[in-house]
């Protein structure tokens, strides 16, 4: 993006809607009551893509807040992972829930290298190292 984003554009829906699109393409402009109603706007328009949270973490960070900004950008990898691999990492990010720091590694690989979400990869990657030092993987229940 050529055009640097800050604070003063939030929310960016209201003050820089020009720079939001559905995943089709529309425009937030073009998603109206009448668009729906003719067929010509779907639910599909209304879904949140990669490209809108990534706006949304240059505004976190121009606002200082990098781990906000860090979120998004994890966020914006995940538009497009399948839910049942998302909700099984998560479930292995429950501390006692994954058996070995392996397991949680071969989660990260799945997200690295099938569906090329490398941030949040090295988010799991760095948990796994985290809870093997603090002895998370026992059952705790």
């Amino acid at each position: 993006m050529s055009e640097r984003i800050g604070v003063a554009d939030y929310p960016l829906a209201e003050k820089r809607p020009e720079l939001i699109q559905g995943p089709r393409g529309k425009a937030l402009s073009e998603i109206t009551l009448e668009a729906v109603l003719s067929g010509e706007a779907a639910l599909e328009d209304l879904r949140i893509t990669p490209a809108a949270l990534r706006l949304q973490a240059e505004v976190s960070r121009a606002a200082g807040r990098p781990t906000l900004a860090e979120n998004f950008e994890r966020a914006a990898e995940l538009v497009g992972v399948p839910q049942a691999v998302i909700m099984r990492t998560y479930e292995l990010l429950r501390p006692g829930r994954a058996r070995s720091a392996d397991e949680l590694r071969a989660a990260a690989r799945t997200l690295r290298e099938e569906h090329g979400a490398a941030l949040m990869a090295a988010f799991v990657d760095e948990a796994a190292d985290a809870y093997e030092a603090r002895g998370l993987f026992r059952r705790r229940f």
